[in-house]
């Protein structure tokens, strides 16, 4: 596991801009998210290792090469469903 301490972020709504999977520069959308932690936290590893499972499947398409392929990942709540954010993708 890459991160021993919760997210500062966790528990919080924190605001995030989604980048497009497809072409780099266009932005998807700017929407509100409630942080449940990182996601190596909730999972027990890297989103990288997670053969299968949807979110992080969505979120591998989805930042193409938008996002660094770390494991600075979020796992957040957008209506009702699990995503994964990159921390780059939270509006400070």
């Amino acid at each position: 596991m890459a991160h021993a301490e919760p997210s500062p972020l966790a528990g919080q709504d924190v605001v995030v801009t989604l980048r497009n999977r497809v072409d780099d520069a266009r932005a998807i959308g700017t929407v509100r998210v409630k942080v449940e932690d990182w996601w190596d936290r909730v999972a027990g590893r890297s989103w990288r290792e997670m053969t299968g499972n949807p979110a992080a499947l969505n979120y591998a398409g989805r930042i193409h090469s938008t996002v660094p392929a770390d494991d600075e990942v979020l796992y957040v709540k957008l209506g009702g469903y699990g995503h994964l954010v990159h921390m780059s993708e939270v509006v400070r």
